[in-house]
């Protein structure tokens, strides 16, 4: 029988030994190397090319969410599950995009990380259940921490048509408004979202993706 092969990064000797325990104890299951740092993490992943990468977030000299970036850039076919302390959804967010298959909550119990390393394995994603209804909560919401949610629907249609160079009188024309009301629209956009001009608008605009880059 061929066994997960699987990677522990984390800097806590006693917390790696624990975890080294846990996934050995496991018929189908095997700790091929141990990293102490994030920069470890990658060096060993590259050599031993492992099955799975178990994860702290919290890594020295390289964290957590961008030796998982580097590790499945140069990995392809390895999965990473971040373990973490953090259990906002901006924190779960970021590992998921930096290519995270998994994410738990340290509390976790041993067998939800075992559950975890087989089902990434198996190619699908893991969410901590302790972390899945906030993270559920807030996609129900679809607004919860979104700044393009600080906009009405005029003032997001205004904004994109701002991006992407239009004038004043010629927004007011696809919009039907008058070029004052354009203008109000714009003046509401700057103090809900902080911003000082329309270049900040334009690159609020393009990083929020209200308008494509081209």
């Amino acid at each position: 029988m061929l066994k997960v092969r699987v990677l522990i990064a984390d800097d806590h000797g006693v917390v790696a030994g624990g975890l080294r325990s846990l996934v050995g104890a496991e018929p189908d299951m095997e700790v091929i190397a141990i990293a102490e740092n994030g920069r470890d993490a990658v060096r060993l992943s590259l050599q031993s090319q492992p099955d799975v990468v178990v994860m702290d977030h919290e890594m020295p000299e390289l964290n957590g969410t961008e030796a998982t970036r580097e590790i499945r850039s140069r990995c392809r076919e390895t999965r990473v599950i971040v373990l973490s302390m953090h259990s906002d959804t901006v924190h779960i967010r970021r590992a998921m995009q930096a290519g995270a298959s998994g994410y738990l909550a340290k509390k976790s119990a041993a067998e939800e990380v075992v559950n975890a390393i087989r089902a990434v394995h198996g190619g699908r994603r893991y969410i901590s259940t302790r972390l899945a209804d906030p993270l559920l909560s807030e996609l129900v919401g679809g607004s919860a921490g979104d700044p393009l949610a600080k906009l009405s629907q005029r003032e997001r249609q205004v904004l994109q048509l701002l991006a992407e160079g239009y004038s004043m009188s010629e927004i007011g024309r696809k919009l039907s408004l008058s070029p004052k009301t354009v203008g109000t629209y714009r003046w509401r956009m700057k103090e809900k979202l902080a911003l000082r001009d329309i270049a900040g608008l334009v690159k609020f605009a393009i990083r929020e993706g209200v308008t494509p880059l081209d």
